[in-house]
């Protein structure tokens, strides 16, 4: 392969969940940029009309398809992968990037509470991986990447079953690495610290907590979106084709410190 193709994505196929804000829509957008058609779903239909009006600004030789669905509900799993049928595009890079989280300490939880978080981040994921398993082992150079947390690696204050969920996520991303590469796919993941979101913001608005996390981050820096698209984009390259099982932090540091 020449040396610039290991560096590009042309010719393939992503899909981008939770892609209409955050780490999902730069994750996106970096896609795009490097060649790829992206295949991008999120909940919130009008917010991701929006990212895609700006994908098609920002890169208007590249494709683009969105479809507003919830990938936590088996239904919304059913018609996204009916859709992507439809698209006759086929699929060679699923992007699970869908989260969320309810911080409680662990006694207020009540059961339905840390039951969805579990149902978005981690078996939506293991669903997506199997509907996407078809498609992905029909194309050379397939790949998945998960987007985990530090939290899934020590305790950082978000609530145990966030954490529970992504140490999960985590070792999915390991146990599939090894299950599926017979089959030519690559499954790594990214952990992120805290990064700047609208989902994050609540939190550093606190000027205290945002001293300590800083305190606490090597980089004394909170990370962007962009940052994280860039790992993903990376895991997902021609150029990454021997890496697979890796859970990637980007996190300026933080794991070696703790919190």
């Amino acid at each position: 392969m020449p040396d610039a193709a290991r560096w590009r994505l042309d010719g393939r196929v992503a899909l981008v969940t939770g892609a209409s804000a955050g780490i999902g829509r730069a994750t996106a957008a970096e896609l795009l940029g490097l060649g790829a058609t992206v295949l991008a779903c999120a909940r919130d239909e009008a917010t991701l009309a929006a990212a895609a009006a700006e994908w098609a600004e920002d890169h208007p030789r590249a494709e683009a398809h969105v479809l507003a669905c919830d990938v936590a509900d088996p239904t919304g799993r059913e018609r996204l992968f009916d859709w992507i049928e439809g698209l006759g595009l086929g699929l060679s890079i699923l992007v699970n990037n869908v989260g969320s989280n309810r911080p409680r300490a662990a006694m207020d939880y009540d059961e339905a509470e840390w039951r969805s978080i579990f149902e978005t981040n981690l078996f939506s994921a293991f669903e997506l991986c199997r509907g996407a398993y078809p498609l992905l082992r029909q194309q050379a150079g397939a790949a998945i990447v998960n987007v985990g947390s530090v939290s899934g690696a020590t305790h950082v204050r978000t609530g145990a079953p966030y954490g529970m969920s992504k140490a999960a996520l985590h070792q999915l991303t390991r146990n599939l690495a090894a299950e599926w590469a017979p089959e030519g796919i690559r499954v790594n993941a990214v952990l992120p610290w805290y990064i700047r979101t609208r989902r994050t913001s609540p939190a550093l608005a606190d000027p205290d907590y945002l001293e300590a996390v800083l305190e606490r981050t090597p980089m004394a820096r909170i990370g962007e979106p962009e940052e994280v698209a860039a790992a993903i984009a990376f895991l997902c390259l021609p150029a990454a084709g021997y890496v697979t099982g890796q859970c990637l932090a980007v996190d300026g540091g933080f794991l070696h410190h703790g919190f």
